[in-house]
């Protein structure tokens, strides 16, 4: 059989008036990067706008339902088994018997590999008499982008379908799929693929019938990790007093294990993909503060990532790519990225990230001070020099002596620091700031990762560089921090959020100021004074730190970045606090993180609402965040070193 099956707007949800991105919150995903499955609790795909089967930045299938002849199925349990596992449980009770005990069960079980997608039915039978039933699975191909996914404005791609004996192999362009289905009767309904099992289950007995998708790319900028984690997940796990924070970290570091990527390039070294479903790639600043949190669990995956960035670290001044000279990647696709409605055109490498350089330069010191050998470490000196450069260079656009940015062809990202929405820096009116923009945070991020390149450098560089120039340049910077940064509101004095383009200090209480913790750009006193305030009940939501204090105009405990909780951006503050010695601040930050990864049965998103603790007994979710997310899961290690003393 051979299907030349153009796209059929029949089988795409008609658009939306206004399409919306797709909520996640209620949804379930098994994962090994760079594919992934999202579906209902049932274990259904295609009843949610994010159901799928994806494969790098493609959703290869839209549906998948499976259905049994003489009965529907009551699905009654759902048991996540990992991250790469899960099994599904239900009832057919049109084909039982009429006693009230359910006595014929059906468990689906869905394994997800790098590439490979496994599901089978099994049919437990509790009956005295044999049953007589057929399994039916139907399957939608689509290859449909993630971005358009993501945007809520699908279109389905065209594509051929040729059948051989027990297989249906699905093309679209150079994407496509092998659906194997042994022993079932395979067809074609309108473009979607049917398998059909006859099924006789003994008394008493069970019947399984299964299915395998083996998914291709060859245009994928990036492949699964081939080795084994180095970690030993079991003794992490045992070694942890608190039994909540416990299953945080069991999960945790399951959803890293199962994020790890690499390039094809240099398959051996591994970098934690951002995250799920919007972000299987590489993220210059999402996959350093990965690294950087879980540092204590692996220096390996630091070392690698820091390679992995290096060898695409800027040559050239290109404002169409945000390239510069010395600056790190902040984003890796295979083809440009288009975000509809928004004006947003990224290409397939795009450096518009104002704070992945100076902290590729802090995990390069910190990486080393956990033990990268010191062959590893030279071998990165010309990246470093270059990071350094461009630093105290190109980083500052206006030459007033701190980092800023400035999307310079106005289709690339507004905002270029972590908190990268449009609406992200503004004052506490809620007018928002202009740019260049200076962040706070990429301040303290300069100077820790200058004093730290200077470290460097007196270890192993050569009498043509200036480790005392730098810490000079550190100094300088520190001094007109303290001059330029900080404001007095109603809220108290603390340091701005920003420096608009007039070099005024913007105004905003944020959790930017808790990154500046334990980075040496504030004094003891300040850093305490700091912390104080993030624990204060404007910025701790209970759950951890909101990103605005509630006492701003702009805040809403489900803006994006407007008063929701980030989870490791509470996190980075945690390690702030630990290296400037604030240990009881940190514990109790902590506290409020392991209560919120209870509530989210301990994987936690990406983030949530900002609502107070006080006010509900579980985390409210802001429903469209990803999950898992590196940097949430590596957030686990740092509670833990909060609590067991660590740093």
């Amino acid at each position: 059989m051979t299907v030349d099956t153009p796209a059929r707007a029949a089988h795409a949800a008609a658009p939306a008036e206004h399409p919306r991105q797709p909520l996640l919150s209620d949804a379930v995903i098994g994962l090994r990067a760079p594919t992934q499955v999202w579906s209902r609790s049932t274990g259904e795909i295609g009843g949610a706008a994010v159901d799928g089967v994806y494969h790098g930045d493609v959703r290869h299938v839209a549906e998948v339902t499976v259905s049994f002849e003489g009965s529907e199925i009551e699905w009654i349990s759902t048991a996540p088994h990992g991250p790469s596992r899960l099994v599904f449980g239900g009832l057919l009770r049109g084909v039982d018997d009429a006693t009230p005990d359910p006595k014929l069960r059906v468990m689906r079980e869905r394994r997800v590999e790098a590439g490979l997608v496994h599901e089978s039915y099994t049919l437990h039978s509790g009956l005295r008499e044999p049953v007589t039933t057929a399994v039916t699975v139907r399957l939608r191909p689509e290859f449909a982008s993630l971005l358009e996914v993501k945007s809520g404005s699908v279109a389905a791609r065209a594509f051929t379908a040729q059948a051989s004996r027990g297989s249906i192999r699905v093309e679209a362009g150079e994407a496509g799929f092998v659906f194997s289905a042994p022993d079932a009767r395979l067809g074609d309904d309108d473009g979607v693929i049917v398998a059909t099992w006859p099924v006789q289950l003994p008394p008493g007995g069970r019947v399984a019938v299964g299915w395998a998708l083996e998914l291709f790319d060859p245009t994928l900028v990036v492949q699964a990790a081939r080795t084994p984690v180095r970690w030993e997940s079991e003794s992490v796990v045992e070694e942890t007093a608190d039994s909540r924070l416990a299953r945080w970290l069991d999960v945790a570091l399951g959803d890293l294990d199962a994020l790890r990527l690499a390039l094809p390039d240099a398959p051996d070294d591994e970098f934690f993909a951002a995250g799920a479903p919007w972000f299987f790639t590489l993220f210059g600043r999402d996959s350093l503060w990965a690294a950087r949190l879980a540092l204590p669990l692996d220096p390996g995956i630091a070392a690698s990532t820091l390679r992995v960035l290096a060898r695409l670290q800027g040559t050239d001044d290109d404002p169409a790519t945000a390239q510069e000279p010395g600056k790190i990647l902040h984003e890796l696709r295979s083809s440009a990225i288009e975000l509809p409605g928004e004006g947003i055109v990224l290409p397939p490498r795009y450096y518009g990230s104002v704070d992945a350089t100076p902290l590729w330069i802090c995990l390069l010191a910190d990486a080393w001070r956990a033990g990268m050998p010191d062959a590893d470490v030279r071998a990165l000196l010309p990246a470093l020099r270059r990071a350094l450069q461009w630093m105290r260079e190109e980083g500052d656009s206006d030459g007033d002596g701190f980092l800023d940015y400035i999307d310079r062809m106005g289709t690339g990202l507004a905002n270029q620091g972590w908190k990268d929405s449009g609406d992200s820096i503004q004052w506490r009116d809620g007018r928002l700031a202009e740019g260049p923009i200076a962040l706070c945070e990429v301040q303290g991020y300069a100077y820790e990762a200058a004093r730290a390149g200077a470290d460097l450098l007196e270890a192993f560089g050569d009498d043509a560089d200036d480790p005392a120039g730098l810490r000079a340049w550190a100094a300088a910077l520190k001094a007109r921090f303290a001059e330029a940064y900080w404001v007095r509101t109603p809220e108290g004095r603390y340091p701005a959020v920003a420096l608009d383009r007039d070099k005024n200090a913007v105004d905003t209480l944020t959790s930017n100021i808790g990154h500046l913790l334990g980075t040496g750009i504030l004094s003891p006193d300040d850093e305490a004074h700091v912390a104080a305030l993030l624990l204060g009940p404007t910025m701790s939501s209970g759950y951890g730190i909101r990103t605005m204090s509630t006492g701003s105009a702009g805040y809403w405990p489900l803006s994006y970045h407007g008063g929701s909780v980030w989870v490791h951006d509470t996190a980075i503050a945690v390690h702030g606090m630990l290296r400037a010695g604030l240990r009881a601040g940190a514990r109790e930050v902590v506290d409020g993180l392991v209560a919120a990864a209870e509530g989210f049965g301990y994987r936690v998103p990406e983030l949530h609402s900002g609502d107070p603790a006080a006010e509900s007994s579980v985390p409210t979710p802001y429903p469209a965040a990803c999950r898992p997310q590196a940097w949430s899961a590596a957030a686990a290690v740092t509670a833990r070193e909060a609590l067991r003393g660590g740093l």
